[in-house]
């Protein structure tokens, strides 16, 4: 790929793992908290990191930003999770520069999604944005780039059917609910976290199971009680969970806990119980598994559930790619044109310099001359004169970096290439 100079000395990466290679425990090594994603993006501030983002989801921790090496940005990611640089290899992918922003709008519309189609990436995607202008690493590369990829996401969702039917983990998991528990509208369903996905498998909850026996439980209660309230639902204090797990018949977790929130010592039932851990990393023991009627489901196998809307949905692939391509080809013209920018504003500042002195010269040699209405003609012809230069730039089968250097060496620049 060409070089476009965004950044001065470096190239723009992706470094990542996902479902693809890397199981929950894996993933959950490599999973960033809140806290954790503070600390990273500092130190990436304070090691002249030229902008980085961040995308941390229940299938997914990828770092996308600039740097020399690839290396600083996975032991960025290493030195603020639980894996090792070993660990990470085994499992990571690492792309550049333009496999990097392909990759970027993949993730960004659904394609890839571990549940195809699922678009809640999106907002974890402008999250990521405004979390990273916090900190004064969203350049205008990344501030492009992000609008681009949402602009398609937009589009591929209005104009394709590549989202139809409710599919997502949340709605998976109510799949998996209905299919295996008969009379599910008569049992007892404890909701545990009231995240995001916690919020959107109440919602699914409600709507298919006509279920009006659901708790919410959440380490902050008026959390639960908000939504709670939009659904006349039951609202149980923390210290209740484990009396509440011992009358239910389905468990949902949701919580977003670096470390086991379910344990086996919670859990006394002499009847079936039906656990669904929709966190990363996992938020119930797997030693819960080894307890009678106690049948443990993780997300992963909620993901890889397909069904006709699935089904559906990959024939709807090729027209989706269609609206990407169209849209990241704008997005590389853009690039182009930031490669010669510099170069361009040089030009025009040099052109300009020449003409302050000529006016200067003409005005103290010629009597009456008028400096305002020479000053407007050259003006515009410098203007003609860089445009004339930058379409020629643009042209695709032109040597852009011969020219480039041409300009520079005949006009004698020096370009400013921050």
């Amino acid at each position: 790929m060409q070089q476009y100079h965004i950044s001065k000395h470096s190239s723009f990466y992706t470094i990542g793992l996902n479902y693809k290679k890397a199981d929950a425990e894996v993933r959950g090594k490599f999973s960033l908290s809140e806290a954790a994603m503070h600390t990273l993006l500092t130190q990436a501030k304070n090691n002249d990191i030229d902008g980085l983002l961040i995308t941390s989801t229940c299938n997914r921790t990828e770092l996308h930003g600039f740097a020399q090496h690839p290396f600083q940005l996975i032991k960025l990611l290493c030195d603020n999770t639980q894996g090792s640089v070993e660990e990470f290899q085994e499992v990571a992918y690492v792309y550049k520069n333009k496999e990097a922003i392909n990759h970027l709008f993949r993730v960004g519309t659904g394609l890839d999604s571990q549940i195809l189609g699922d678009f809640e990436i999106v907002g974890q995607l402008k999250q990521s944005f405004y979390r990273s202008k916090k900190y004064g690493l969203a350049n205008p590369f990344l501030e492009r780039l992000c609008n681009a990829v949402l602009r398609a996401s937009k589009r591929i969702k209005t104009e394709t059917e590549l989202s139809s039917g409710a599919t997502s983990v949340a709605f998976a998991s109510v799949q998996y609910i209905l299919r295996n528990v008969p009379e599910i509208s008569s049992k007892n369903i404890l909701l545990f976290g009231t995240g995001k996905i916690g919020r959107n498998t109440c919602e699914n909850l409600i709507k298919h199971t006509k279920n009006s026996h659901i708790t919410l439980i959440n380490r902050t209660r008026d959390k639960a009680e908000r939504i709670a309230g939009k659904f006349n639902l039951i609202v149980k204090d923390y210290g209740d969970l484990q009396t509440e797990i011992r009358s239910a018949d389905v468990l949902i977790v949701a919580t977003s806990a670096q470390s086991p929130t379910i344990s086996k010592e919670l859990i006394y039932t002499k009847k079936p119980l039906l656990i669904l851990d929709l966190s990363i990393p996992k938020n119930v023991s797997d030693q819960v598994s080894e307890l009678e009627n106690v049948t443990l489901i993780h997300l992963d196998h909620l993901s890889q559930m397909t069904d006709e809307t699935l089904e559906k949905r990959k024939k709807h692939i090729p027209q989706a790619e269609e609206i990407i391509d169209e849209i990241k080809d704008d997005f590389i013209k853009w690039l182009e044109t930031r490669k010669f920018a510099p170069v361009i504003k040089a030009l025009k500042q040099k052109l300009k310099t020449m003409k302050d002195e000529e006016l200067d010269f003409q005005s103290k040699k010629q009597l009456g001359f008028n400096q305002e209405q020479a000053d407007i003609i050259s003006n515009r012809i410098i203007q003609k004169i860089t445009t004339q230069f930058a379409n020629h730039l643009k042209e695709t089968d032109v040597d852009a970096d011969s020219s480039l250097a041409l300009i520079q060496r005949v006009f004698q620049l020096e370009v400013d290439s921050k």
